[in-house]
């Protein structure tokens, strides 16, 4: 995901989220410097309630280096009072680049020094 490009993840709600911090793992590829807002909405009936965001800068990591970047982000947020139909949104997107794939979420795991992307949420 480049400049101006987003990209996000819907999860269908099942119950009431109370108010506290989330959690969040970015880790990523990092192929060019890049700035990353990391967003996290509520969906109801399709109008977006922006819970959360966060910017984090990356820089690449050496010519060749095909390795994870580590970024974890506390993010405090309202509780959710649930109704049937809603759903949690993580979006995520990119400015400040030359590349339209400097922020890649790693989903390889340990195989590229990482972690998966994921969220805890509050408890």
């Amino acid at each position: 995901m480049g400049a101006g490009g987003s990209q996000e993840a819907e999860y269908g709600l099942k119950a009431d989220v109370v108010a506290g911090t989330y959690k969040l793992v970015c880790d990523g590829i990092i192929i060019r410097a890049i700035d990353v807002t990391f967003e996290l909405i509520h969906r109801r009936a399709g109008a977006d309630m922006l819970l959360a965001t966060a910017m984090q800068h990356f820089e690449p990591l050496p010519a060749g280096a095909f390795t994870a970047q580590a970024c974890d982000l506390d993010m405090d947020a309202p509780a959710i009072e649930f109704m049937a139909g809603d759903e949690f949104i993580f979006r995520y997107s990119g400015a400040n680049t030359t590349s339209t794939n400097g922020y890649i979420p790693n989903g390889d795991g340990h195989t590229a020094d990482g972690r998966i992307p994921n969220i805890t949420l509050p408890k």
